[in-house]
């Protein structure tokens, strides 16, 4: 395949081997985000950092920080968000324009300048602009990294892959939190190594990913949309193989993507930013409504407590009782929880569904919030240091516990795979980069308001996230269709409904696939798009005689029938 540049691994590789390898460089960049999230809560709790550099507190008699300016504090955590907010926007933009390889080599180069800045910042103003540029780079990859990985990936096995690569986010937190626990003893915690270092460690792979990125293939998906066919359809065959059991997937899986593509354009006549968000142009696509769904799943994802937890766990343990000297290791030993937690993602996702996955994270996870709370109030009110202070205050670490641990098995990858899956071939990246503004909006909305919150509130914040938790089931029941084991190129008969509710989508659902099989030829098992004579590809024709609306087809399908009365009358 000429197209193909030689060095490229879609010629060495092919099938599960190729998507692992995809799956590999994706991870990586999930991995530098999550690096950067857990980052932050050490860098917080460094003297040199909050005292003599940024000055928003100091030293207590018992070691801990004493913060003077809470606002300050998390106006430099959570303007990283602002950041991310306008990276998505460009990443998504650049993305559906220019490929998701070059997006991704143009993230990693941005968020390098970005770590440079914040290591070398010297006050308070610098690190605020350096945390802006920074969070730019990481919006970015957000944007199109799920994309590239949803878009290669079977749909079978979509959410499986995307567990694991989230799998090395926590693993980035996990390796923010215990470096940042070594550097603390350099010196005796004196000096700017202990967080100049674990800041600038971020670049490394970062640099990697920048250089490693251009060998990989371009998404098949996105080759089609921008009219490189013939590439798309050769790299398609190297990700699911053409002989044996394999022959005919890749090509029934092109000819869908090349008729929803064709159907796209004919539905939808705006892809700006604002007519996805408002739904103006999109017809039968309904743009609009998906925006605000992936939006809102992102704002309750923060909402429901992970990103005080991330941030904010040696002052959330602090708060239930635990002292100074064990609050590290506590934290730390948390961050593992996590990240062995999202084993269990990877086993279920597949199998019981997005929905289901949300369902029963969010009961486990609002009852964990609400003991939380109780268990600490109730410890508090023993002298500090009593056998039932103690108790009261290790069953609340128990369930900040409980909490994460079910948090990584559920919440933390439906969120990102979701955006991911639902929006039309011809503005997935800008789609997803919806999804990475809801994350940012709820991201930084509550690092802002969490230390403020933990000051004003104490444990009764967790009370805050129990009912966040709550709100999310009937939200989830109501709004979100499922997605699990449907091709992307299905998730447009999905939201074909005008309705807004799950149960209409689905009986909407249901009648647009019997009434357009050209669109779903790969989700159906057994069925073959090659001449069974010749055992050539059978290339369908354009998507002239497919539609979103059942009215239409229903109305076709009436003169189809009045036509062949006529036929057979004059016959």
């Amino acid at each position: 395949m000429d197209l193909v540049p030689r060095y490229n691994v879609a010629h060495k590789l092919e099938k599960r081997s190729l998507l692992i390898a995809i799956n590999c460089i994706a991870a990586l960049s999930i991995f530098f985000f999550g690096y950067d999230q857990g980052m932050m809560g050490g860098v917080n709790g460094a003297e040199n950092y909050y005292a003599h550099t940024m000055h928003f507190g100091h030293k207590g008699d018992d070691g801990s920080p004493v913060i003077d300016d809470t606002l300050l504090q998390g106006g430099i955590v959570s303007i990283y968000y602002v950041g991310t907010l306008v990276g998505c926007l460009v990443g998504g933009w650049f993305g559906d324009k220019y490929g998701r390889i070059k997006t991704i080599a143009l993230g990693a180069a941005w968020a390098v300048f970005g770590a440079a800045l914040q290591t070398s910042a010297m006050n308070h103003t610098w690190m605020i602009f350096a945390r802006l540029i920074n969070g730019w780079g990481t919006g970015i990859l957000n944007a199109i990294v799920p994309v590239w990985a949803t878009e290669t990936a079977e749909h079978k096995s979509r959410g499986q892959f995307v567990a694991i690569e989230f799998t090395l986010n926590i693993f980035g937190v996990v390796v923010a939190y215990w470096l940042e626990y070594g550097c603390s003893f350099y010196k005796g915690g004196n000096g700017s190594f202990v967080w100049r270092f674990p800041i600038a460690f971020q670049i490394i792979p970062l640099i990697f990913l920048f250089g490693i990125v251009w060998i990989f293939p371009e998404s098949p998906r996105w080759l089609v949309k921008v009219g490189r066919e013939e590439e798309g359809r050769y790299i398609l065959g190297r990700l699911r193989g053409e002989t044996g059991e394999d022959m005919g997937r890749a090509e029934a899986e092109f000819q869908d993507i090349r008729n929803i593509a064709e159907l796209e354009r004919k539905t939808a006549s705006r892809t700006s930013y604002w007519s996805m968000f408002t739904g103006i142009g999109s017809g039968k696509l309904h743009t609009g409504r998906r925006v605000q769904l992936v939006i809102w799943l992102q704002i309750m994802q923060e909402w429901i407590g992970i990103a005080g937890v991330t941030i904010y766990a040696p002052t959330i343990f602090r708060t239930a009782g635990i002292t100074q000297t064990d609050v590290q290791w506590i934290s730390g030993l948390n961050t593992i929880t996590y990240m062995l937690s999202t084993l269990i993602c990877v086993f279920t996702l597949d199998r019981i569904g997005r929905r289901w996955t949300l369902y029963w994270g969010s009961v486990v996870q609002g009852i964990s919030m609400a003991l939380a709370g109780g268990l600490t109030t109730a410890g508090q009110s023993h002298p500090l240091g009593s056998a039932a202070a103690k108790a009261y205050s290790s069953g609340a670490v128990a369930m900040i516990f409980l909490f994460t641990a079910t948090f990584g098995a559920t919440w933390l990858t439906v969120p990102w795979l979701y955006p991911a899956e639902i929006f039309p071939l011809e503005v997935r990246a800008k789609g997803n980069a919806w999804g990475v503004v809801g994350w940012s909006v709820g991201n930084g909305w509550l690092t802002l308001l969490c230390p403020v919150m933990f000051k004003a509130l104490k444990e009764n914040t967790y009370y805050v996230f129990a009912a966040a938790n709550v709100i999310t089931i009937p939200m989830v029941w109501a709004l979100y269709p499922e997605s699990n084991q449907r091709t992307l190129e299905e998730m447009n008969l999905v939201f074909a409904a005008d309705s807004i509710w799950v149960w209409d989508a689905e009986k909407n659902f249901k009648i647009l696939k019997e009434q357009n099989p050209e669109l779903v030829q790969a989700a159906q098992r057994g069925h073959s798009v090659l001449d069974p004579e010749t055992g050539l590809p059978v290339r369908s024709s354009t998507a002239r005689n497919m539609s979103l609306d059942v009215s239409a087809m229903n109305n076709r399908h009436h003169d189809d029938v009045v036509d062949e009365k006529q036929t057979f009358k004059h016959g």
